[in-house]
């Protein structure tokens, strides 16, 4: 028998709208959670933001779920995952990844849990950007291919700090978001190609994001996200161009334009990205 994946059926439920507890129906503003980021936190398709998932109050908790798929010239990167807002304080995720490498005729697998905590502020109405401590930790199911190509571990816990802000009709009447997103890292490739190796070690790097509402429903932006080269395999910084369409506060859905540089000896990696995203 099929295995059915739980990640499908939470967002399926939240499309369909049949839950009887939903939380989606707060008083924030639609779109400031954000969308969801491939390692299973709210933010962009590839940077977390200081957002937590969902649309609860104080008073609420929510629930969502959510599916990606990045296909590039060489490689394509399935995502299901699962979300928590515990009243607007914190965030709990858990994502499943799965990485087609055709080439070897394999599929890596890595699971990834995470929790958020907001710190500080509120995106809209706090005069200083809202502020949350994050961590993601990150396992592969197997390494062969992560020691093959000289990582040192299997597994690893990714820090990140970000700080976000969205600026009501600061653009000619439009509204305008910015994040940016501090990580502590030694992950390759996310962690599909496991963390560390002999040509580098954990330190910070930098993410960010920057978008425009063309509407309510509508967001145009730009993601950046600088990356380690442990492995020496020329491990280049990530960067999307995205429009992602609120629909209304229960389903959003994202695309974007990939370009993903250099995976594994491979140069040259872009391509197209998709996510959906539903909320109770």
């Amino acid at each position: 028998m099929k295995r059915v994946n739980p990640c499908l059926v939470v967002l399926s439920g939240c499309a369909l709208g049949i839950s009887a507890t939903c939380m989606a129906g707060s008083g924030k503003l639609l779109a400031t959670p954000g969308v969801s980021q491939v390692e299973g936190s709210a933010g962009g398709g590839i940077v977390p933001w200081a957002q937590l998932a969902g649309y609860a109050s104080d008073e609420q908790w929510s629930l969502g779920g959510f599916c990606s798929r990045a296909s590039v010239d060489d490689y394509r990167l399935d995502v299901c995952g699962i979300q928590a807002n515990l009243f607007d304080r914190v965030e709990l995720s858990y994502a499943e990844q799965t990485f087609d490498v055709p080439a070897l005729n394999t599929e890596i697998e890595q699971s990834v849990s995470g929790v958020k905590v907001r710190l500080y502020g509120d995106i809209v109405y706090s005069a200083w950007p809202q502020l949350s401590l994050g961590m993601q930790h990150k396992s592969l199911k197997d390494d062969a291919v992560a020691a093959l190509l000289g990582a040192e571990e299997d597994s690893g816990t990714d820090v990140y700090l970000a700080a976000s802000k969205l600026h009501l009709g600061a653009l000619g009447g439009f509204n305008a978001f910015w994040n940016i997103t501090a990580r502590h890292t030694k992950a390759n490739q996310l962690g599909l190609l496991g963390f560390g190796g002999q040509h580098g070690s954990e330190r910070i790097y930098l993410e960010a994001s920057t978008a425009i509402f063309l509407s309510q429903h509508l967001a145009l932006g730009y993601e950046y996200r600088e990356k380690p080269d442990n492995l020496g395999l020329g491990e280049q910084q990530w960067q999307d161009v995205f429009v992602a369409w609120f629909i209304n506060k229960q389903v959003n859905i994202t695309a974007a334009w990939l370009d993903l540089g250099s995976i594994a000896g491979q140069p040259g990696q872009t391509g197209w990205y998709v996510s959906v995203t539903g909320y109770f």
